[in-house]
């Protein structure tokens, strides 16, 4: 049996715009001849002129970012402090193993426009469609218009997104963890803030993510590739780093196909 994979994640560069600007990461770049200095840390008096083929040391690169830099996993302590109905939300270090190896199910929602805000009813209509049945646990990714919109400056505010009834759906038919290929589960804050401007309503803000304070999950932001997947059919591997009481993990998201 033949095994492929397709990439999910994106790239973390400098150049490309995937966030705010206050949100931006940054890489450093040091190449094997800029990193003398920490060769000479360990081995006083060595030149570069001294290493096999005097190329020098060893690349290197330094790095900032937040944890919700590139294509990350959310954990539910990002949401809210609490999560089912009371209970200390877990973080990133501690989500299950298991939540993250698990079959997918891709959503198509690229037909709706930028802002709107996905319903239960929309999400059921999908997977029958795709005449698909959800199982517990596995990984709902939600193709939006914002997959082929990576690096557009306007970025942050393209795609539709998800609201509370729609992951509600999702988690509590047994979905721990889910995924999109835009900035943001909930739609783009751009367009939240009028909804809020003009009705009052504060509960509109975040309402797909703040449904993990009453069923945990996680969720996958800034994907790419879903273009590729079929609605079912695959496994989705999307183990986050371990970082200690954090609210995220960056993964390396892949799809898998047994063929």
């Amino acid at each position: 049996m033949a095994r492929h994979f397709v990439d999910l994640s994106i790239l973390l560069e400098n150049e490309v715009v995937t966030d705010p600007p206050f949100l931006r990461p940054k890489i450093t770049y040091q190449t094997h001849g800029e990193t003398v200095a920490e060769l000479q840390h360990f081995f006083p008096g060595v030149t570069a002129e001294d290493t096999p083929d005097g190329a020098g040391f060893a690349a290197a690169e330094w790095v900032t970012l937040t944890t919700h830099n590139g294509t990350h996993l959310d954990a539910p302590y990002h949401y809210h402090p609490t999560m089912d109905g009371g209970a200390r939300a877990i973080t990133i270090d501690e989500v299950p193993l298991e939540w993250c190896f698990q079959p997918g199910v891709k959503l198509d929602f690229r037909h709706f426009p930028d802002g709107y805000v996905v319903t239960a009813q929309d999400v059921e209509d999908e997977l029958n469609r795709i005449g698909h049945t959800l199982q517990p646990l596995e990984i709902v990714l939600v193709n939006t218009a914002a997959g082929k919109a990576l690096g557009d400056p306007n970025f942050v505010n393209i795609g539709c997104g998800m609201g509370y009834e729609a992951t509600m759906y999702l988690t509590s038919r047994g979905i721990r963890v889910t995924g999109t290929d835009a900035w943001s589960w909930d739609a783009p804050f751009s367009y939240t803030a009028e909804k809020v401007k003009e009705s009052g309503d504060t509960s509109l803000i975040w309402e797909g993510h703040k449904a993990g304070r009453d069923i945990g999950y996680c969720h996958l932001e800034k994907l790419h590739n879903l273009e590729a997947l079929p609605g079912d059919g695959f496994t989705v591997s999307c183990f986050p780093h371990k970082i200690k009481g954090a609210s995220a993990g960056w993964t390396r998201a892949v799809a898998i196909f047994e063929d």
